[in-house]
């Protein structure tokens, strides 16, 4: 494990991956652990495509389409139920623009995500068998925003709405 956590570390990866043909590099939280560290054996979803195509509407409608998609990956059933990376590319572009002093090379990059949904976590299973729409919508919008406070990401009247319905659910 390597610690880079100055502003020049991207330019720098990016020099060595150019010198190292068969090297590359991703930090911790680029992606789920399964992908980042290949693994000869493969989950099983327990998921049929239509559940989840059925599922991801609903996902799509609780959060930014905008900022996020959402992707369905088989998991392990102890890993997060949601978790949310950015694409290794996307996060060393956005580095180095801001590194640029000011110019804006790759304009106005916007900051996207990947919402990974653990299509093996029990709790997945239990918001496709909800039949009350709302209460669906209410355990999705508390899982993703428990991924969103996971990377720091919620803020303002979305974590006071978040700490609210925490409080409801108790």
């Amino acid at each position: 494990m390597l610690v880079f956590d100055t502003p020049l570390d991207s330019h720098f990866i990016n020099t060595l991956e150019h010198k190292l043909k068969d090297s590359t590099f991703a930090r911790v939280d680029a992606d789920v652990i399964d992908k980042l560290i290949n693994k000869e054996e493969l989950q099983p979803s327990k998921l049929a495509k239509e559940e989840e195509d059925k599922l991801k509407l609903v996902f799509e409608k609780v959060i930014d389409k905008n900022k996020f998609t959402v992707l369905f990956e088989s998991l392990s059933e102890t890993d997060q139920p949601v978790i949310i990376t950015q694409l290794e590319f996307m996060r060393r572009m956005k580095d180095m623009q801001e590194l640029g002093g000011g110019m804006n090379y790759f304009g106005d990059m916007p900051a996207t995500y990947n919402m990974v949904v653990n299509s093996n976590h029990p709790l997945i299973s239990k918001m496709l068998n909800e039949a009350d729409a709302e209460k669906q919508e209410k355990l999705i919008k508390q899982t993703t925003d428990l991924a969103l406070l996971s990377q720091n990401m919620l803020k303002g009247s979305d974590l006071t709405n978040f700490v609210k319905r925490s409080l409801e659910l108790i």
